[in-house]
């Protein structure tokens, strides 16, 4: 038996082991590092986990997808339970069955198996709740002694990050790690150096640590709120000029986490009902067909690449022919950042808090370590890099440096 490091994330996540001395992550999915945290339930089949389970949704195999499982921990929704076939699960059980899939697929590439785990977590799962965050790695901790971990032990995912980039340190330096993930941003202020890094307790090296609750699925939220919802009626009038059609279904739409709330007869009924009043029937005839099909994922992913695609190209076309034949919007960095710059702004904002927290002004920090999928989101960077303007700007592997760093602390702690 063996000890890892486990990152497991809002988007992706990896496992890592020491091999011949080095961290190493394990492959989860054929030759990927990475796997999405996604797993799809079809009627009387195994569950299935990662890339293929988005590509049985969009093949249109009868099932369930969920996406974002992370983001229920510190929310009353990780109790709660979901309809999956002829079962309701708690969300908490499903996530066990995802990192279950995920702990088993590494123990047989590895050929060993793993008992001791560092898992790592967000500087805080709930914003402003120190009794919620508690209850988060709690449950976390449970469901990993419940799928066979004996010694579970945390460490915060920018720290992870800071121990990961600290392998490549020449000399003595003050950086700053930001971590910008799939459901919170986080950042560590940490005192590195090849010697420092020899070192097994590391507590005076941290300047200080922040998070806040912005990832890269808020960013999806905001942008198909702002581009995709109004296609399907969001703030359309009804027919009683001086009310608009409720927002909750759209919201509840744009969120991964809670697309699954819809799919039942209730809300269809009720989304029937909105249709007769509206002023715009043609519009909620979309959402009821989205909804009725299932296919709320499927826009949710259609959102998440146009995201992508105007973050690497400039722009990007969203492509909703799947909902009525030549439906679409074009979005572009100008209307991504239109719509999600206020959630740039705050992650900047939790920068400044944490300099003050350290005592140190920006000009002290000699880098910026940059980790997780939103840093490639150019207003992200730019905020970023705007709040330590005379700091080294480095990038890291944005979805392995925090594995990596993971999987460094549980051979120091495991020594």
């Amino acid at each position: 038996m063996a000890a890892c490091g486990l990152d497991f994330g809002t988007s992706n996540t990896t496992l890592g082991r020491t091999r011949d001395g080095r961290p190493a992550l394990v492959p989860l999915e054929g030759r990927h590092l990475t796997v999405p945290s996604a797993i799809f339930f079809a009627p009387g089949a195994t569950p299935i986990i990662g890339r293929a389970a988005t590509e049985a949704y969009v093949e249109g195999v009868p099932g369930r997808l969920m996406r974002s499982l992370k983001s229920v921990l510190g929310s009353g929704l990780v109790e709660e339970t979901t309809p999956l076939g002829r079962e309701r699960l708690r969300f908490r059980d499903v996530i066990a069955r995802y990192l279950a899939a995920v702990k088993a697929r590494a123990e047989q590439e590895a050929g060993t198996g793993f008992d001791t785990v560092v898992h790592g977590r967000p500087v805080h799962f709930v914003d402003g709740d120190p009794e919620g965050d508690r209850k988060a790695e709690t449950t976390l901790r449970e469901i990993a002694e419940s799928i066979g971990f004996r010694t579970v032990s945390f460490q915060y995912e920018p720290i992870a990050a800071a121990l990961d980039y600290e392998q490549s340190v020449r000399s003595e330096e003050i950086a700053l790690i930001a971590d910008i993930g799939g459901g919170t941003s986080d950042f560590s202020i940490v005192r590195l150096s090849p010697e420092r890094h020899a070192r097994a307790e590391r507590a005076d090296d941290i300047l200080a640590n922040d998070g806040v609750r912005i990832g890269g699925t808020d960013f999806d939220r905001m942008l198909s709120l702002g581009t995709v919802m109004p296609l399907l009626g969001l703030g359309s009038p009804m027919k009683r000029g001086d009310l608009a059609v409720p927002n909750a279904y759209f919201h509840d739409l744009a969120t991964w986490s809670s697309i699954n709330r819809l799919y039942n007869p209730k809300t269809l009924r009720e989304i029937e009902e909105t249709r007769r009043d509206a002023a715009r029937p043609e519009l909620i005839d979309r959402l009821y067909s989205v909804v009725e099909a299932e296919r709320g994922h499927g826009l949710a992913i259609a959102v998440e690449g146009a995201k992508i695609g105007a973050s690497d190209t400039g722009a990007a076309t969203l492509d909703l022919d799947f909902v009525e034949r030549g439906l679409g919007a074009a979005v572009d960095r100008g209307s991504l950042g239109a719509q999600t710059g206020s959630l740039a702004e705050r992650i900047a904002e939790r920068v400044g808090r944490c300099l003050a927290q350290a005592g140190i002004g920006a000009e002290r920090i000699d880098a910026l370590f940059l980790t997780g999928g939103s840093t490639g989101l150019p207003h992200v960077r730019a905020a970023l890099t705007a709040c330590v303007p005379g700091a080294r700007v480095v990038a890291g592997d944005t979805f392995g440096s925090v594995g990596v760093g993971l999987t460094i602390e549980a051979a120091r702690r495991d020594a």
